[in-house]
């Protein structure tokens, strides 16, 4: 039996895994804290790359697992900015991403108006709608890469020059073609505003902070939803559809100056943890119109260049700045995320795109009470992802707890130690983020299967349903808008944990995946309903549902598998450049 392995013992320390049979493992602490992660932790032992005889070994660069004692750089706060100014910075960027689904949301009521004013079918502006999303999804893996390279403000500014662009176009719309381009390009600005927002979260934010502060940010975003069909209503019954596009202008203009007055730049690469002096577009307005005056603390943002924390390299654009944010695509885990949550979107998407057309034939709605129509699914919006946000953070906090305190540490970790910059390996991630995903699948598949069933029965002249029938199948939009956003929740909070400092380029990947099936749903969705009806197709979206369930069980069961694995292999690549840099660059083969 060999002896334990001491801190001293550069192989066995808290920097590697554990590979002596005698150390107690993290299976001991799922005994005793009644977690069961479906796999030997043992499987996910340290492996050093082999260097070659004829070389040095260079050293090798540790796993990012906090140590027993805290390191010198763990002195430092994650960021600087008080839990207010957080909260202040996350309204501001929430209101910008409010762009992204109100352009999309306030234009559903207007439809028919749209269609009788250009002369065009019904199935033609819906084509609108797909173009829009295909844009919605595209374009961020472009704005996304520039953020995480260049900054986060700089592209706002940018990105929201295009939105105001498109909208001046869009006021004065004279046919179809000018509509459908610009409605693309439209999305193309006001896309991005989501994948920087949640690159903004993830710059200023811990990952036991992180979960509630993407769930409000998404309950602001999805305000659009409830008030953007009754907005959308309004204005096209009273001034028109132009009139929708002249109000979008307005107000992203005032919001564009809220950003330029409040919003310092937040990339680590450049403010450090807040505390870096911020100069030339990357500071706000307002600090310039009160450098040297007392000013309101919550705006003294940065005042110095001590203590930046950790900073990031500094990145240059090159090709592979937006080939990067494709490469995620290659993880297991990353990749299963994406495509249960993205299923689920396309799903919310068809229910949200054909709820005009269904209202109409089932009801006879006009436009003011097609937007009203529309809150249940707005509200829904907001309840979920603010339930869901402070069930993340309550997980979260326990699991760190059980953590701090479990016994496979070979020494205890202090009373106040906090997951930092870089979450252990061992760490049960997913169980701190998904474990509410099955209830929340579950009766999202349930009002989905039924909600066809309820429209079906609304135009039926045999069942003659009381006039008070439409309750139902708003009730059921209310369920599938609220568990569909939770979903989203948990899928980008536990997505921007697997990628830390990539957080505009893993959300617009998430877009891609998500926008690219929307969009495909969107297009076929009145043509599915008209060929099988309006019952059979709301179930058969539900089953499909329950078809890609299997991919959230893989991640539950072997995720933390799979982060361990891209660990090492990131090990390994940064060990081999190691070499290659000190042997003046010989390439290395394997």
């Amino acid at each position: 039996m060999t002896s334990k392995p001491t801190l001293n013992d550069p192989f066995h320390n808290r920097n590697a895994l554990p590979e002596d049979p005698d150390i107690t493992t993290f299976d001991d602490w799922e005994f005793d804290h009644g977690f069961n992660f479906g796999f030997d932790f043992d499987d996910l032992k340290y492996e050093h790359p082999r260097p070659s005889p004829a070389l040095p070994c260079p050293p090798t660069p540790s796993l990012p697992i906090p140590q027993s004692q805290p390191r010198d750089e763990d002195s430092q706060p994650y960021h600087v900015y008080t839990k207010g100014q957080k909260w202040f910075l996350v309204i501001v960027i929430g209101a910008a991403g409010l762009f992204s689904g109100l352009s999309s949301n306030i234009y559903f009521p207007a439809m028919d108006e749209i269609s009788d004013s250009l002369n065009v079918s019904l199935g033609a502006v819906s084509l609108t709608i797909t173009s829009y999303m295909i844009a919605q999804g595209i374009t961020p893996l472009i704005w996304g890469s520039f953020s995480d390279t260049l900054g986060r403000r700089p592209i706002y500014m940018a990105s929201f020059s295009v939105y105001i662009i498109a909208n001046i176009a869009l006021s004065f719309t004279p046919n179809y073609a000018v509509l459908i381009v610009f409605r693309a390009l439209q999305a193309a600005g006001s896309a991005s505003t989501v994948s920087i927002g949640n690159g903004v979260i993830q710059d200023i934010s811990p990952p036991a902070e992180r979960g509630s502060f993407i769930a409000f940010y998404q309950a602001i975003r999805n305000f659009r939803i409830a008030i953007g069909p009754v907005l959308g209503g309004v204005l096209a019954e009273f001034l028109g559809f132009r009139s929708i596009f002249a109000f979008l202008l307005i107000l992203s203009c005032l919001v564009l100056a809220t950003i330029i007055l409040f919003l310092p730049e937040t990339l680590r690469s450049i403010a450090g943890n807040g505390s870096l002096q911020l100069t030339g577009v990357y500071r706000p307005f307002v600090q310039r119109l009160l450098a040297g005056k007392s000013g309101p603390k919550w705006l003294q943002y940065c005042n110095s260049d001590e203590d930046a924390g950790d900073m990031l390299p500094r990145k240059k654009v090159t090709a592979q700045t937006f080939i990067e944010p494709l490469k995620l695509l290659g993880e297991k885990d990353i990749l299963f995320n994406l495509i249960f949550g993205g299923v689920v979107y396309a799903v919310w998407s068809m229910v949200t795109s054909s709820t005009t057309r269904l209202l109409q034939e089932s009801f006879g709605l006009n436009e003011i009470l097609l937007g009203l129509a529309f809150l249940p699914n707005g509200l829904g919006t907001i309840v979920g992802s603010a339930i869901v946000g402070k069930l993340m953070t309550r997980d979260f906090t326990r699991l760190e707890a059980a953590y701090r305190l479990s016994p496979h540490h070979n020494a205890p970790l202090p009373t106040n130690f906090k997951i930092g910059k870089s979450i252990p390996l061992d760490f049960p991630l997913e169980r701190a983020r998904l474990s509410h995903l099955p209830w929340i699948s579950i009766l999202f598949i349930l009002s989905t299967s039924i909600y066809g069933f309820s429209l079906a029965v609304a135009p039926n002249p045999t069942i003659q349903p009381s006039p008070g029938w439409i309750v139902i199948p708003l009730i059921l939009q209310f369920l599938i808008a609220a568990t569909s956003n939770a979903v989203f929740a948990l899928n980008q909070t536990i997505v921007a944990d697997l990628c830390p400092g990539r957080g505009a380029s893993v959300t617009a990947v998430n877009n891609l995946v998500r926008c690219g099936l929307g969009a495909l749903g969107a297009a076929v969705i009145d043509g599915l309903i008209t060929l099988v009806g309006v019952a059979p197709c709301f179930l058969g979206l539900g089953m499909m549902t329950v078809g890609v369930a299997p991919f959230a069980v893989l991640n539950w069961y072997w995720g933390m598998k799979w982060r361990g694995e891209r660990a090492r292999r990131k090990e390994r690549e940064a060990a081999m450049r190691q070499r290659d840099v000190e042997t003046g660059g010989l390439p290395l083969k394997g």
